[in-house]
């Protein structure tokens, strides 16, 4: 477990070029860069390598070694009603991720108030890796030690809430690259003449749509048809009508004269991912009767001890996990190299990009752009990659529940209504996008 954890110090080294004072003196082959980019791509590198380390502790071998600790499942399988070593892997991944969670918890504490690089504090935000990744790792270390009867419970309830906050996060995220994606298109287009953003724009606004229909069509087909699948049925017919009715209102006139440059390339990402996480719900329903993937969990169980008579469960990494982590790392690498001013995201937390006053550090390549004021909230920032560690652990174990049995391992109906709700929130916003600008015109969006 030491060998395991300890392996992501060595990318410690390869990632200097993403410091600033502290790893000047490796980076003389790094190209320039602001110091308050180069910083939340090091942390994100951070995060990046904690979700490995996670990744690692699903695989069959590692499951099999954490077996014969078996301190971390003692007095567990009285206190949560089902053997804890059926998920042991999930319980691995739970300690993983709140190492992560509390280390950028800790430092969401500390960067408080910090307004410029002239607070002391700054220092610690842009500089100190290799004593960062020490703290990081350590804390992930120190989780190892604690008892599986007092912390599965309390983690899985923090982990949905947790979750829960960093979709919402994502949703603004998504909306805003879907919003930037068509201005720029629609912008070279209309200035260049630009038959590759013309070209680009039909072929992702109708093949995404057609993309929709039939993902739609096979989400309706494999989980919502079935005895007692009503609400199932809804979710997806809803969904399906919320996707119709927020493409035709951006193309409305009324829309169309306060925001030009809006159309159906927005609205055709926002369907796109409104019909995921619909596919993602549906795919946690523990009825069996509608949701095929359940009566196949048990199917996935080998022997880790080669006790035929203890036969254990390999907790698996589903395909929509993969999905869902996809998606999560462009919105982590998007939040950290774009400007956070020109995001709705830096108008939420008040980011501050204006101060582009060059000084280098040390002779390094990362100079400071944050003398007269920071480009991002340091605070908000750790606070959103703290959610977003609870994201990863509930999408990697599945948003499983600690009391659930083994043929039910996968799924919940927590997880169905946090990720419908999500959906519906998602529409939302991105209607709220297109109609605030009509209802208040004199505001600037």
């Amino acid at each position: 477990m030491g060998a395991l954890l300890a392996a992501p110090f060595c990318a410690a080294s390869a990632a200097c070029c993403f410091g600033s004072a502290a790893c000047s003196l490796c980076c003389s082959a790094c190209p320039s860069s602001k110091n308050s980019t180069t910083t939340r791509i090091m942390y994100a590198v951070m995060l990046i390598l904690a979700t490995i380390v996670a990744i690692i502790m699903l695989l069959p071998g590692v499951q099999h070694k954490l077996l014969e600790n078996k301190w971390i499942c003692d007095k567990a399988n009285e206190y949560t009603g089902v053997n804890c070593e059926h998920a042991i892997g999930y319980q691995a991944v739970y300690r993983v991720c709140a190492g992560a969670a509390t280390f950028f918890f800790l430092m969401m504490l500390l960067m408080c108030g910090v307004s410029s690089s002239k607070d002391g504090r700054s220092q610690i935000q842009n500089g100190f890796w290799f004593f960062k990744y020490i703290m990081m790792f350590g804390m992930i270390a120190a989780y190892f030690f604690v008892g599986n009867e007092s912390l599965a419970t309390p983690l899985m309830y923090t982990g949905i809430i947790g979750a829960f906050l960093f979709i919402l996060i994502q949703l603004i995220l998504i909306v805003d690259f879907a919003h930037g994606l068509a201005e720029s298109w629609v912008a070279q287009y209309e200035d260049n003449d630009s038959r590759a953003c013309y070209a680009g724009l039909l072929i992702t606004t109708f093949g995404g749509f057609l993309a929709c229909v039939i993902s739609a069509s096979y989400v309706f087909a494999n989980y919502a048809i079935g005895d007692g699948c009503g609400l199932p049925k809804f979710f997806v017919l809803f969904n399906v009508l919320l996707c119709v009715g927020i493409s035709v209102l951006s193309i409305t006139p009324a829309v169309q004269e306060r925001m030009p440059r809006s159309g159906l390339l927005q609205a055709v990402v926002i369907s796109a991912y409104i019909i995921y996480l619909t596919w993602s719900a549906l795919l946690s329903n523990p009825n069996e009767s509608c949701n095929p993937t359940v009566s196949n969990v048990t199917q996935s169980s080998i022997s880790l001890s080669g006790d035929k008579d203890s036969e254990q469960f390999v907790t698996p990494l589903p395909v929509h996990s993969l999905i869902s982590l996809f998606i999560w790392l462009i919105c982590l690498v998007y939040a950290s190299i774009r400007n956070s001013s020109n995001t709705s995201l830096g108008k939420i937390t008040g980011g501050n990009e204006e101060n582009m006053q060059l000084n280098n550090v040390e002779g390094g390549k990362s100079w400071d752009n944050e003398e007269d004021g920071v480009a991002y909230s340091y605070s908000f920032f750790h606070f959103m990659f703290c959610l977003a560690s609870f994201y990863v652990m509930m999408t990697l174990t599945s948003w499983y529940h600690p009391q659930s049995d083994l043929a039910h391992l996968n799924s919940n109906m927590a997880s169905v209504w946090v990720k419908i709700v999500s959906s519906w929130i998602c529409a939302a916003l991105y209607a709220w996008t297109l109609v605030a600008p009509v209802i208040f015109p004199d505001r600037d969006f």
